[in-house]
C-alpha cells in the first residue's frame, strides 16, 4: 500500500470518488447523505494512513464506507430509541438539542463497546440490566457459576464506563 497521502489520497478520489458517491447514493437513496458518508470514507481513510493499491482500491474503500452506512444506521436506531424514550417523559425533562446529542454519542460509545465482547459476556450485562434476573437466575440461564457471572458482569461494566469516560475525553 502506498503510504504518502499527496500522490495515494489524490489519486484515490480522482479515480473512485464518482463510482463511490454513486454507490452510495442507490444504497442510501439520498444524494446528501451518500456525499457525506463518500467524504467520511476519504477522512476514514486518511486518518488511517492507509492507502490501497489501485487493484485493491474498489474493495477497500467498499469495506469503509459499508461499515460507515452500518455505524450511521446504528446511530439511528440508538437515537430514536432515546427519542421514543424522551417522549414518554414531562415536557419539562426534556433535554436540550445539545444535551440529546451527548446523550446519543455516549449511548453510541455503549453500544460499541458492548458489541465488542463475547457474546456471553454481552448476553449476561443484558439479562441482568434489562431482564433484571439476578446473578444466580443467570448463571442457572446460561449454565455458567455465579462467580463467573460476577467476572463477565465486571468485564460489561468496566467496558462501559471506558466508553463513558472515552467520550468525555473527546
Amino acid at each position: 500500500m502506498p503510504t504518502h497521502p499527496d500522490t495515494g489520497l489524490t489519486r484515490l478520489y480522482s479515480d473512485h470518488h464518482g463510482w463511490l458517491y454513486a454507490w452510495l447514493r442507490r444504497r442510501m437513496g439520498c444524494s446528501h447523505n451518500a456525499a457525506d458518508l463518500a467524504q467520511d470514507t476519504y477522512v476514514r481513510l486518511l486518518n488511517s494512513g492507509r492507502f490501497p493499491s489501485q487493484d485493491q482500491a474498489r474493495p477497500y474503500l467498499l469495506q469503509i464506507a459499508k461499515g460507515l452506512v452500518i455505524d450511521r444506521h446504528r446511530r439511528r436506531l440508538i437515537e430514536q430509541a432515546y427519542l421514543d424514550a424522551l417522549a414518554s417523559q414531562p415536557e419539562t425533562l426534556a433535554p436540550s438539542p445539545e444535551e440529546t446529542a451527548l446523550v446519543v454519542e455516549v449511548l453510541v460509545r455503549i453500544d460499541s463497546a458492548l458489541a465488542r465482547l463475547k457474546p456471553v459476556v454481552r448476553e449476561t450485562f443484558l439479562l441482568s440490566r434489562f431482564e433484571g434476573l439476578t446473578y444466580r437466575e443467570i448463571a442457572l440461564r446460561l449454565d455458567i457459576a455465579v462467580a463467573t457471572v460476577r467476572k463477565y458482569m465486571l468485564m460489561a461494566i468496566q467496558s462501559c464506563m471506558s466508553a463513558v469516560t472515552d467520550s468525555e475525553c473527546a
